[in-house]
């Protein structure tokens, strides 16, 4: 291991115990109940997935999905690959779990070999590596802080020299977690919101830019919230809103050399990031008050990573929010 990864990887253990530490901050002060209003209506999808009452199972930030009692159904067995991203290479942050982790997949079974971008979540980062690899893609894990600038350009550079180029970037490492007001909002958990979703994605787009080729994307995550807003994700839709709004800036400004630059904004997505931060009843209930009735699950919204990653689906699509929230 080189001096600047080994940088990187103690870097990644202070964000994280820095979050936890917010996490406790947050967690001493308030208890969280939430009840759904009606029950579930019938399933849509190819299989049956999970409705509330969920497991109300609290996770240490950052969350480690190989923790979680009902595991996110990230594999889509029904999803058939097609060409669609043959022989291109991708980066993916947070891409050890959740969304992350079954866009890793869907992208590997369309073709694409990828570099999976995570904190410090190694067993998790494991587990999607070898599940990019039995879709017979290669895998390289690059562990580190998106909001480091420096290890921006290294996961850049790693993903160029051990894949042979980078054709599409995903932006999806996130930090959340909630508050019931501002007065709970402190400068440090603020600082840290802002740093991993808004100077992580700049970053990142910021590093990927320069090496970019005509048919390359970008795809950004973003969120319901940073389209209704979230009366105790302040921080966090905050950031999601800007998030949509980079998406299209930088969409304007990278068309020039015939790159695409388009975001997904999910609605509930059973992952590690709210069981994260979310407890007990709240947790239990969490995507109830959907009208479909649930949270979706990682392998719901990927296909759409999928669909405007591959200039065979989104040709004509640049500057764009797609939004998959159960029915809002």
């Amino acid at each position: 291991m080189t001096g600047a990864q080994q940088g990187f990887e103690d870097r990644a253990e202070r964000v994280a115990d820095d979050e936890r530490k917010i996490q406790k901050e947050i967690e001493a002060k308030e208890k969280r109940s939430f009840k759904a209003d009606d029950d579930a209506p019938p399933q849509t999808g190819a299989r049956a997935y999970p409705v509330p009452p969920l497991p109300g199972k609290h996770l240490e930030k950052p969350g480690v999905e190989a923790d979680l009692t009902l595991k996110p159904m990230w594999d889509a067995p029904f999803y058939k690959g097609s060409e669609k991203l043959k022989g291109k290479v991708a980066l993916i942050t947070g891409g050890d779990s959740g969304i992350g982790r079954a866009v890793a997949v869907l992208f590997a079974r369309e073709g694409c070999d990828v570099a999976i971008a995570y904190l410090e979540e190694e067993e998790d980062a494991e587990a999607t590596k070898a599940a990019v690899e039995k879709e017979g893609r290669k895998a390289i894990l690059i562990p580190g802080d998106v909001a480091d600038p420096e290890y921006a350009e290294a996961a850049v550079a790693k993903t160029i020299e051990a894949l042979g180029g980078l054709d599409i970037l995903v932006n999806n490492a996130a930090f959340q977690e909630h508050a019931k007001s501002i007065e709970d909002l402190t400068y440090e958990h603020f600082d840290r919101t802002l740093k991993t979703n808004l100077y992580g994605y700049f970053n990142m787009a910021k590093a990927a830019a320069p090496h970019l080729k005509p048919g390359s994307a970008i795809i950004n995550t973003g969120s319901v919230t940073g389209l209704e807003g979230s009366k105790e994700l302040l921080d966090y839709s905050m950031t999601k809103g800007g998030i949509h709004a980079f998406t299209r800036s930088l969409a304007g400004s990278l068309i020039k050399k015939g790159v695409r630059v388009n975001a997904v904004a999910p609605g509930p997505v059973w992952t590690p990031l709210n069981p994260a931060d979310k407890s007990g009843d709240e947790l239990q209930q969490f995507g109830a008050k959907t009208p479909m009735g649930r949270p979706a699950q990682p392998e719901e919204i990927a296909p759409a990573f999928v669909f405007l990653a591959s200039p065979q689906t989104s040709s004509y699509i640049t500057g764009e929010i797609l939004p998959i929230v159960g029915g809002y």
